[in-house]
């Protein structure tokens, strides 16, 4: 694990210079915030006064650190968009920002008197992402969408967990944050296109379609082959050997599905012969006996610790793992070396350390540079001085009348 130390200044990384707008909350529009922060974008988040983003007070017990990477790399100001004066704060925001970001459900931002015609008519090279549950148009645009409504709909929770139990869920709000890494997605295509064309456009990313997309050849499975995908636990139907397997003092994973590998797991398991057995010698075969074949793993690994399996998997040149839970992270050397997790200063937490940015970048590589604010509207002297020029007086005024 890195140290680093946050700091304000110009943004280095390949987005310098590009300024954005959030006003999502909760996660999948925060999300897409973070990633464009992280790159080097001039990220001002808007969250209402005395209320905030939701996940100031997310995470365990007394120790709410979910924000604190979710709003990294971001400056915060406060506006009540539901006054006209917050809603003119905005709007003069946006109309010198690249990038719009927002996670309301659709018709929000018009109701606000926001919408996107008119903020393009303002800023014609602005970039609106908009994130939503179902997406802005068709039948169920304006229902209320959460995380896990995308992930059910997209598919991912009827594939996710044990045969005879009901779908579960992954430990991570993953539908959001994929929702938010494909609005990332879009906003970069947008820039893009804007480079050449001087157009700005709107970026339309649903929490559902956004599973859908990772979702492999489910549909045309179906489709064609009449397959219907179910819940298979820790294996994929068909895909073997991959698997996790108990050792002596814990679980490792093991994937030798392919025919060379599983040539090299046969022989570090000191039984090269499966390798030639028809029950096993083929990708067909294998998967056609997954369950005597994880079997007949697991007996060999039951006989050995985690650290004479791994040794055996690595001489062998077989992918395999530790299954890894934080402690494993912060210790491991891999993640030291490549600086997976950084440690930055913070004033509340002291050595607070988290994932770095990524994808790495040989030229322009992001950073953190700023650690999230800590109160609501900390910013607010900074960027609507620097922006629109507003002064201490009027910041009060503002404050009296409750905008900000």
């Amino acid at each position: 694990m890195s140290s680093a130390e946050p700091s304000p200044g110009p943004s280095p990384g390949p987005l310098a210079g590009i300024k954005v707008v959030e006003m999502g909350q909760l996660i999948a529009g925060p999300f897409c915030g973070q990633l464009l922060g992280d790159m080097g974008a001039d990220v001002v988040k808007i969250e209402a006064p005395g209320q905030g983003d939701p996940m100031r007070q997310w995470g365990q017990k007394d120790f709410p650190l979910f924000w604190e990477v979710l709003g990294r790399n971001k400056r915060t100001v406060s506006a009540n968009l539901r006054k006209p004066e917050g809603q003119d704060l905005a709007r003069r925001l946006i109309e010198g920002a690249d990038i719009l970001i927002e996670n309301f459900r659709p018709g929000t931002l018009e109701s606000w008197n926001l919408a996107p015609a008119d903020l393009l008519a303002l800023n014609p090279r602005l970039i609106i992402v908009r994130v939503s549950g179902y997406g802005q148009t068709g039948p169920y645009a304006t229902r209320a969408g959460f995380g896990g409504i995308g992930e059910a709909m997209g598919g991912w929770r009827h594939i996710v967990g044990d045969a005879d139990r009901p779908p579960s869920r992954m430990g991570v709000s993953i539908g959001d944050s994929l929702a938010a890494t494909y609005g990332c997605l879009g906003a970069l295509a947008a820039l893009q296109h804007r480079e050449r064309t001087g157009e700005g456009q709107v970026v339309d990313s649903s929490l559902y379609e956004a599973v859908l997309q990772v979702m492999e050849s489910l549909v045309p499975d179906y489709a064609l082959a009449g397959f219907i995908r179910g819940r298979s636990g820790s294996i994929l139907p068909g895909i073997a050997p991959s698997n996790v397997y108990r050792c002596k003092d814990g679980d490792y994973l093991i994937a030798g599905n392919q025919d060379t590998v599983f040539a090299r797991l046969a022989a570090a398991m000191g039984q090269p012969e499966l390798a030639q057995d028809p029950r096993y010698a083929t990708h067909e075969a294998r998967g056609a006996r997954q369950q005597a074949l994880d079997a007949l793993i697991e007996a060999w690994t039951r006989e050995r610790t985690v650290e004479e399996v791994e040794t055996a998997m690595i001489d062998a040149g077989v992918p395999a793992g530790k299954i890894y839970r934080a402690p494993e992270m912060l210790a491991d050397p891999h993640f030291k070396a490549r600086e997976a997790i950084v440690e930055i200063d913070h004033p509340r937490w002291g050595g607070l350390p988290m994932q770095n940015v990524m994808p790495k970048l040989s030229k322009t590589p992001g950073s953190i540079r700023r650690h999230a604010s800590q109160s609501i509207g900390q910013d607010n002297a900074e960027v609507y001085g620097e922006r629109l020029g507003l002064s201490a007086a009027d910041l009060e005024a503002l404050k009296a009348a409750g905008v900000i």
